[in-house]
């Protein structure tokens, strides 16, 4: 008797232990220190299993496609680009745990972490060898001086990528947008799947062929940040022109159907905390929202931009999708 009771309690810790994972789906530049993540298992009570998903493009795709059997109980990465998709596809319940309010805001559904902007990046050594003065606007770029010198992200499958296509729109108005990007596809820019292909394949910087790309304000801060070398200034550098810019806000939020509601609102509380806000800003690369929260000193060659360009949150929600086609008609096909 004694025998068969120990069983079932090893039985039914089993269980405990198997239903105390934490499901949490998140976008490819999803980082946070280890011990700041083991902390919060502890405190909670669970094991968390992160899967990276790729771009937040891809991330949210895949949210969709698993919503009758969601792979996920707390999803993070998807952006003001992303919300209007993610709200008309319902896979996301509306989040009712406790954050301090905010300025920047997203959806019911969506609880800001961080935010950031969406720019230009350039090759300070190529320009500098080349002896060719920086683009000064979008008309610039799309200059023969200018041929093949931009990379770029497909807006289909890349949040940066879909964020530039929405500034340039905000920026121009859509006849002119999408003039411009005809102009810019005879005039040789390379589309690459995300950003990850953009910055570390085709930048210059890193050995391709391209001395522009779209990248973040925050991009030229990292590369001091993670130099070997001690550098007084970073080797890239941004730019802020009109039709370039577009700030880029990041949430989190619970998956509709998911497991462990609890626990992933606790996920949700965990990343506005004063640690995580602190921390996302040299694992990611991003402003916090959190206006308590410091900026470390690393941020320091990360500006603000003055200004950024975006069509309306109501005409993203409902007329993004058209545009991700039309552009991929004007620039791919």
């Amino acid at each position: 008797m004694l025998r068969a009771c120990s069983v079932l309690l090893l039985a039914g810790n089993a269980l405990l232990a198997q239903a105390a994972e934490l499901r949490v789906l998140t976008h490819a530049s999803f980082a946070l220190p280890k011990p700041l993540l083991a902390q919060f298992e502890k405190e909670a009570g669970v094991t968390l299993r992160i899967t990276k998903a790729g771009d937040a493009g891809e991330m949210l795709n895949k949210l969709i496609l698993t919503r009758a059997n969601p792979l996920a109980d707390v999803v993070f990465g998807i952006d003001n680009v992303l919300a209007g998709k993610a709200d008309s596809a319902n896979v996301l319940e509306v989040f009712d745990g406790r954050v301090a309010p905010t300025p920047i805001t997203l959806t019911a559904k969506l609880v800001p972490v961080d935010y950031g902007y969406v720019t230009l990046n350039y090759d300070k050594a190529w320009f500098a060898r080349k002896g060719l003065a920086l683009p000064q606007s979008l008309e610039d770029l799309a200059l023969p001086a200018f041929a093949r010198l931009l990379a770029v992200q497909n807006p289909a499958t890349s949040s940066p990528g879909n964020a530039f296509l929405l500034a340039t729109i905000g920026a121009l108005g859509e006849a002119k947008a999408f003039d411009w990007w005809a102009r810019m596809r005879a005039n040789g820019v390379k589309v690459s799947k995300g950003w990850s292909e953009a910055y570390y394949t085709e930048f210059s910087h890193n050995g391709g062929a391209h001395p522009l790309v779209v990248s973040y304000a925050s991009s030229p801060a990292a590369e001091v940040f993670f130099s070997k070398a001690k550098l007084a200034e970073p080797p890239t550098g941004s730019l802020a022109f009109p039709g370039a810019v577009f700030r880029q806000i990041e949430g989190i939020a619970l998956v509709k159907g998911g497991k462990e509601r609890a626990v992933a609102t606790k996920f949700v509380e965990f990343l506005r905390s004063a640690a995580v806000q602190k921390s996302l800003q040299t694992e990611m690369w991003m402003f916090p929202v959190d206006a308590a929260v410091p900026r470390v000193h690393a941020l320091r060659f990360a500006v603000e931009p003055a200004a950024f360009d975006s069509p309306s949150a109501q005409d993203i929600a409902e007329r993004n999708a058209q545009w991700v086609q039309r552009w991929t008609k004007v620039v791919l096909k």
